[in-house]
């Protein structure tokens, strides 16, 4: 068998889909994006797709490896996303070849069923309660919000007060009826993080996620020690050679790789195993589309640490189209009390709506995330 074509659709609302063609007719999908920076990933698809025409899609451990050492130059958001949706893609083609899932090639499945949590508010959330009560009679007990708007490096007492009053209110109107991460979302520095983790102490969130940025990676530890809130982060960290780094330092209780940015599958699957062995869960980060979410939970039911899985149903960032929109089998797709079985078909279980993506990318507009300032005019964290 061999790779005859690469092709790419950007796709609202924020999405990019890659599909990989072989002279036998099967075709794999990925999904290969960076939010806001599509193109960038796409002309990276394109020069690494001249490694890749005319070689058997199957092997797949080799064509990882020529991407990622052939060029030289290696690492960051934009090669790694690249790698991401095409080791997606060729995995894809593997188990439809072979007419398994995927995870049947990983070694089969260490869960039943996988637990699944729910957005809740956006960016500049103000009325999290009611989507929350919303959320929950479609069956979720588990969400995360955004902790904090803009947030200087050293803010006031009443920006403090209004982020953990939110999260009071969301206690005092739940109780322990449901759970909740909190997304610091790297908009918080180190000298507010530790304040603000103090605050949020006695309403016991799931987790507090992105403490700071990854960049800032050597206060994990700090912060680790002076609250007893788990932390999380990993959306932004794209190899098992920067995670190695994290795992040695310690601090953090649970990863988030994203599984299309973080080299797909193959890696993903060697960073929950390198996390199990330091006894960190894992809850792969995923505001994406069906091939994302799909990649995300082939890793979790081969992987005994995943815990918790992102989903974007019904997000926020969803203008213009939603994750089972370019999905012909959504049944597959179905949560029940927030979990989700195994995808039953072969390959990553996703079988693409082709004629509906072609048409949404004829007209499909480039995402960007906000700009924010703080009052002083100096560039916020969004």
């Amino acid at each position: 068998m061999k790779i005859t074509k690469l092709t790419t659709y950007r796709i609202p609302p924020r999405w990019m889909l890659l599909k990989i063609e072989t002279d036998e007719g099967i075709v794999g999908w990925g999904e290969p994006v960076i939010e806001g920076k599509a193109r960038s990933v796409e002309t990276a698809v394109e020069e690494l797709g001249h490694y890749l025409i005319g070689q058997d899609p199957r092997r797949i451990n080799d064509l990882w490896q020529v991407m990622y050492r052939g060029g030289f130059y290696r690492g960051g958001p934009i090669l790694m996303s690249a790698m991401a949706g095409i080791d997606q893609a060729l995995w894809d083609i593997k188990g439809k070849a072979l007419g398994v899932p995927v995870y049947e090639l990983l070694g089969g499945l260490v869960r039943d069923r996988m637990k699944t949590y729910s957005w809740v508010g956006g960016d500049r959330p103000a009325d999290v309660i009611a989507g929350i009560r919303a959320l929950r009679e479609a069956g979720f007990d588990t969400f995360k919000m955004n902790g904090t708007e803009e947030f200087g490096l050293i803010d006031t007492s009443k920006k403090v007060d209004a982020a953990v009053s939110r999260i009071a209110e969301i206690r005092e109107a739940f109780g322990n009826d449901i759970e909740f991460g909190i997304d610091f979302h790297g908009r918080v520095a180190a000298p507010m993080a530790k304040v603000l983790l103090k605050e949020l102490e006695p309403y016991r969130p799931l987790f507090v996620e992105e403490p700071v940025l990854a960049e800032q990676a050597e206060y994990y530890p700090r912060l680790a020690a002076a609250t007893p809130i788990p932390l999380a982060a990993g959306e932004r960290m794209y190899s098992r050679f920067e995670f190695k780094h994290v795992f040695e330092r310690g601090g953090i209780s649970i990863l988030q790789p994203d599984l299309s940015h973080a080299g797909g599958i193959t890696e993903c699957v060697k960073i929950a195993a390198m996390a199990e062995a330091y006894d960190v869960t894992l809850a792969p980060h995923c505001p994406l589309g069906p091939i994302a979410l799909a990649s995300c939970l082939q890793v979790d039911f081969v992987s005994y640490n995943a815990v918790i899985q992102e989903q974007s149903m019904g997000i926020h960032y969803n203008k213009g189209g939603e994750v089972l929109d370019y999905v012909l089998n959504p049944e597959d797709f179905h949560l029940d009390k927030g979990y989700i079985k195994p995808l039953p078909k072969p390959g990553l279980g996703v079988v693409i709506n082709e004629e509906k993506v072609i048409e949404a990318s004829r007209n499909t507009e480039d995402w960007r995330n906000p700009l924010w300032r703080h009052f002083d005019g100096s560039v916020a964290e969004w």
